[in-house]
C-alpha cells in the first residue's frame, strides 16, 4: 500500500459525515507505518476505544470505513477465535466484531454490517509473519503468500462493498 495522508484518510471515509470524519482519530504516527507490508491502512482510535477505522486502495481509489468495536464477553486463554478477513486465528481478545454502518438510505435507517476482525487490524503484518498472533497464528496451509493475500484483499472488498450497498 503507499503512504497515505491525514487529508486522503479523512476524505476517504465513505460510511460517515464530514464532520466525524473530521473528527476521526487517525494515527499519529503514519511516516511510520510499514507501508510496503500492509495491504490496508487500520486502527483503533486511541482516544475512543470502541471505534476504529480501516482504509484500502479498490479500483484506483481511496475507500475508509468507520467500525464501531463491539466487546464483547471474555473468553478463556483456550478459546480461539478466527479473523474472517485473513484467517488468523486468536486467543483471549484478538478478535473483535466490528460493525460499519451502511452508506445512504440504508445506513440513515440505521442499518449496518458486521464481521469478525483481527482486533488490532493487522492482517497484513500476520499473514507476512512480522507479527504474531499471541496463542493463535496463522492457519497452515499449502497456498502460497500471494495467494493469502488475494484471498484477504478479496474478503475485504467483500465487507467493504457490503458497507457501500454494491452488489457483491
Amino acid at each position: 500500500m503507499r503512504p497515505l495522508t491525514e487529508r486522503e484518510i479523512r476524505a476517504s471515509l465513505i460510511n460517515c459525515s464530514k464532520g466525524e470524519a473530521k473528527r476521526a482519530g487517525v494515527p499519529k504516527d503514519l511516516p511510520d507505518q510499514p507501508w510496503d507490508d500492509l495491504d490496508f491502512l487500520g486502527w483503533r482510535d486511541p482516544g475512543a476505544p470502541e471505534r476504529a477505522y480501516l482504509v484500502a486502495e479498490r479500483d484506483g481509489a481511496l475507500v475508509g470505513v468507520a467500525l464501531r468495536v463491539t466487546s464483547g464477553a471474555a473468553r478463556g486463554f483456550t478459546a480461539r477465535s478466527m479473523c474472517s478477513l485473513c484467517l488468523t486465528t486468536h486467543t483471549n481478545g484478538g478478535v473483535a466484531l466490528m460493525s460499519a454502518r451502511r452508506t445512504g438510505e440504508a445506513g440513515r435507517q440505521g442499518n449496518s454490517v458486521g464481521q469478525y476482525m483481527c482486533a488490532d487490524l493487522a492482517c497484513s503484518l500476520y499473514l507476512r509473519g512480522t507479527r504474531e498472533a499471541a496463542g493463535g497464528g496463522v492457519i497452515d496451509e499449502s497456498l502460497t503468500l500471494e495467494d493469502k493475500l488475494a484471498r484477504t484483499r478479496t474478503n475485504l472488498y467483500v465487507f467493504l462493498d457490503k458497507v457501500a450497498a454494491r452488489a457483491a
